[in-house]
């Protein structure tokens, strides 16, 4: 069933701009499928799915390419940095990440996904990522191993 509800909204989203949990349940639900919004929220985690900006303007689910490969969360963290940010700093115990416009959800979804030690939460816009870190060093730290990952 878990499978077939996620081939499903991969369909829903591959079709139309869908831009909420609600309107990806309503979808789902329409199918047959009952689901709750933490079922939702799960699939979307699962599946990779991250908001980005439109060519009009507004937001739709999009998937991030999930090749079929050896690399790790962090790795992949690395690829993204290299294409989609733009600058690097911190404040205190959080590092700011600034993203090409629209980006920052997918930055931000793989930094989540490497769980590093120092990091006590993230949060992400359209195009800045908030990482609260544990320590100013630590901030401090994290921006000069991220900047090597930055094309420029």
């Amino acid at each position: 069933m878990k499978k077939q509800r996620q081939q499903a909204i991969l369909g829903m989203i591959s079709k139309q701009d869908i831009s909420t949990q609600e309107a990806l349940k309503g979808g789902l639900e329409a199918l047959g499928f009952t689901v709750t919004q933490a079922t939702v929220s799960r699939d979307i985690n699962e599946l990779n799915l991250v908001k980005t900006l439109t060519k009009n303007g507004s937001y739709k689910y999009t998937r991030i390419s999930s090749k079929a490969s050896a690399k790790t969360p962090l790795e992949e963290l690395h690829t993204l940095m290299g294409s989609l940010v733009t600058a690097l700093d911190f404040a205190g115990n959080t590092v700011v990440v600034k993203c090409q416009t629209g980006m920052a959800q997918a930055v931000c979804a793989k930094l989540d996904a490497t769980k590093l030690p120092q990091v006590v939460g993230t949060l992400a816009g359209d195009d800045t990522i908030f990482v609260l870190v544990r320590t100013p060093e630590s901030a401090a730290q994290l921006v000069e191993e991220l900047k090597a990952y930055i094309k420029g």
